[in-house]
């Protein structure tokens, strides 16, 4: 039994690396966790538990992809891109910056793999209108795929694993925003400062102020035709959409405060906006069935199930008796470094998906005092978030953006990559953890 559960869970991290002809990642987890439960490490009402445990942030997750789906068919994203080539006024710095903002928003009002999916194929197709050369599109590509996958970290609502870690440790999405948001943001901003050094000489000093006749590519992943309107009107419905999704996004923090399921009020919002692209397009929302990427769900359910077995065979115990001497001192600056340090680690060999989990999970067992066990798990927040962007496999986001990106003709190798990443993220994740420890010693 633990050998088995021990040679899935590798066997299928390796295929989920790998991705034998293009696999999609949620055949090997699916895989892996089939022989988990066959070995005998995950009983049947673990599985029950497992699925109340990831049933609403699957459900919340889902609900927020179909909303930026729905944006897509407006053709909101073509709409942001060329607002962004026209506010960059000819400046190719300017452009880094709004670049960054994009991709900071787009992962803040729907989640960090809708944010990759989404977003690089515009930009992609956005630098190659502009005429750049392949170094001069890096810049923008890889500071965008960082920054749209460190910003799931503010709050828990962007990324999948963080709202299961979130219901494991019984932490409301509330207060993981008021402990994370300030220190995470302002970690995001120092993240950027350090790409911006470092691509300084890289980045143009010109690019074209209009980009006209922004087409879907066709690698991306949605496909969607825009519908033709003027451009002030255009604009102006644009703006409606974007205060709707907003207050759907504050929606979710006032159900969180008033105890109301997030799940229920991101069913709502997609609802209306499907409701609404329905009027206005004439769209049937049965395109949802195809478009929406379910695999998500299964690859996080499955990986669960993985975890869970490495839990239920004593690996949990082990990384116990490893990290409790660690967050027990008392010292919670120690405590926020070591543990954003060891998930970091972890998430770039193992990926951040099952570290977060394994993590969390430990935390649970080690019966700590309140304020030592939320600090240490938002120390493992972002180290699974942010710290695990040092290398392209750290993330799945990172290997759907190198994916993109190639497909589009942007040539990047993984040494160009860790060679940037080697400089910008041990600072800015240690430099975030830092911060995390000094804003909750002080608001607490």
């Amino acid at each position: 039994m633990v050998w088995m559960t021990i040679l899935s869970f590798l066997v299928t991290l390796v295929f989920i690396f790998w991705r034998p002809k293009g696999m999609n990642e949620g055949i090997p987890a699916t895989v892996g966790a089939i022989l988990v439960l066959l070995s005998g490490s995950v009983s049947l009402s673990d599985l029950v538990q497992i699925t109340e445990t990831i049933s609403g942030a699957a459900i919340t997750i889902i609900a927020t992809i179909v909303m930026a789906i729905v944006l897509e068919s407006f053709g909101f994203f073509h709409w942001m891109a060329e607002k962004l080539a026209a506010r960059a006024r000819g400046s190719g710095i300017r452009l880094f910056w709004y670049v960054n903002l994009l991709s900071f928003l787009m992962t803040l009002f729907f989640n960090n793999d809708g944010s990759i999916l989404i977003t690089t194929p515009i930009l992609v197709m956005l630098l190659n209108n502009m005429g750049l050369k392949n170094h001069q599109k890096i810049p923008y590509l890889l500071s965008g795929g960082l920054i749209a996958t460190a910003a799931s970290a503010p709050i828990g609502v962007s990324n999948i694993v963080n709202l299961i870690a979130l219901k494991i440790v019984h932490m409301d999405l509330y207060m993981h925003t008021a402990m994370m948001f300030v220190p995470a943001t302002l970690g995001l901003l120092f993240l950027v400062g350090l790409l911006f050094l470092r691509f300084y000489k890289v980045i143009p000093q010109t690019v074209p102020t209009t980009v006209s006749g922004l087409t879907t590519p066709a690698y991306h992943p949605l496909k969607t035709k825009l519908s033709p309107s003027s451009d002030k009107a255009r604009s102006r419905f644009m703006r409606n959409i974007l205060l709707f999704v907003l207050s759907v996004r504050v929606s979710l923090f006032i159900a969180s405060y008033l105890t109301i399921p997030v799940s229920i009020v991101a069913v709502i919002g997609s609802l209306v906006l499907l409701g609404w692209r329905w009027v206005h397009l004439k769209i049937s929302p049965m395109d949802m069935l195809k478009k929406t990427p379910w695999y998500i769900l299964v690859f996080a359910f499955s990986m669960y199930v993985i975890i869970y077995g490495l839990h239920n065979i004593g690996l949990t115990a082990w990384l116990i008796d490893f990290i409790h001497p660690i967050v027990s001192s008392g010292n919670l600056l120690h405590a926020s470094v070591m543990m954003g340090t060891l998930l970091s680690v972890l998430s770039n060999i193992f990926n951040n998906h099952p570290a977060l989990m394994v993590g969390t999970l430990t935390l649970m067992n080690m019966h700590l005092d309140p304020l030592t066990l939320k600090i240490s798990y938002l120390a493992n927040v972002i180290g699974s978030d942010m710290g695990s962007l040092l290398l392209p496999m750290g993330t799945l986001a990172t290997l759907m953006w190198m994916h993109i990106v190639r497909r589009g003709k942007v040539k990047i190798t993984w040494w160009q990559y860790i060679k940037i990443t080697l400089t910008v993220i041990p600072p800015a994740t240690l430099f975030t953890l830092v911060v995390l420890y000094y804003w909750v010693s002080w608001l607490f």
